[in-house]
């Protein structure tokens, strides 16, 4: 039996455009609102020692699937290429489980509730947390470790531009442009649209906005910015 012990509270508020791993988007910061009975701060004494946390979560947003699948397209192989679920970090397994790396920056309390301040996130708004654990560096850092397929970061894809009417938007937002260039810089589009003509207009919904722009060969540009209200300021 698993039981959820915290949420996440994060600037993605859907699957789209969520980063693929943890450290990609380093301004993407978010909170662990941590439920009770769990919520005792005394669970967490001696944790501030430490600067990065492992998180197991659900993947709430998989639709469910009759059959599991014992091959995947990874992204990083261009969305083609079929490996093995188990040689990949894909979200379709057998159990919806997964692992994050992520930095941690303290715990708080406001209004009877606990949270944990965390960055370099890579989890859609609501996942279910079902544990956390220290990052030890020399139990968990294998620097001459093999990684097949994704043995060294990707690089940035994408050269950011933005409309007049979307820089006019983030005069007052800077905060939200560093964000929209880290998340736009990895290209968030299918794998198999990148080598391809793309009229299409893309979408992501982050923070308190919606977000639109169009890609054309390696430059993707913020076409426009609305103001789209959420539930908790993970800046609390």
């Amino acid at each position: 039996m698993l039981n959820t012990i915290a949420i996440v509270h994060s600037p993605y508020k859907e699957k789209f455009a969520v980063p693929r791993q943890p450290g990609l988007v380093p301004s993407a910061k978010g909170l662990l609102e941590i439920l009770p009975p769990y919520n005792d701060p005394n669970a967490f004494s001696g944790l501030d020692d430490f600067s990065h946390i492992w998180i197991m979560f659900l993947f709430h947003k998989n639709k469910p699937v009759k059959k599991w699948s014992p091959m995947v397209r990874p992204p990083r192989l261009g969305g083609n290429k079929r490996v093995g679920v188990f040689a990949t970090r894909s979200p379709n397994r057998p159990n919806p489980i997964g692992l994050s790396l992520l930095e941690y920056h303290g715990m708080f309390q406001k209004k009877g509730k606990l949270f944990l301040r965390i960055g370099c996130l890579d989890l859609v708004d609501g996942t279910p947390i079902i544990d956390i654990k220290p990052y030890i560096p020399y139990a968990d850092a294998k620097p001459n470790a093999l990684a097949g397929f994704a043995q060294q970061k990707p690089q940035s894809l994408m050269q950011i531009q933005f409309s007049t009417a979307s820089l006019n938007f983030l005069q007052n937002e800077p905060e939200l442009e560093i964000l929209i260039r880290e998340v736009l810089q990895q290209d968030p589009r299918p794998a198999y649209k990148k080598n391809k003509i793309d009229t299409k207009t893309y979408a992501m919904y982050l923070l308190d906005f919606n977000v639109f722009w169009q890609s054309e060969g390696k430059i993707s540009t913020v076409i426009s910015i609305e103001y789209h209200s959420s539930q908790i300021n993970i800046h609390l």
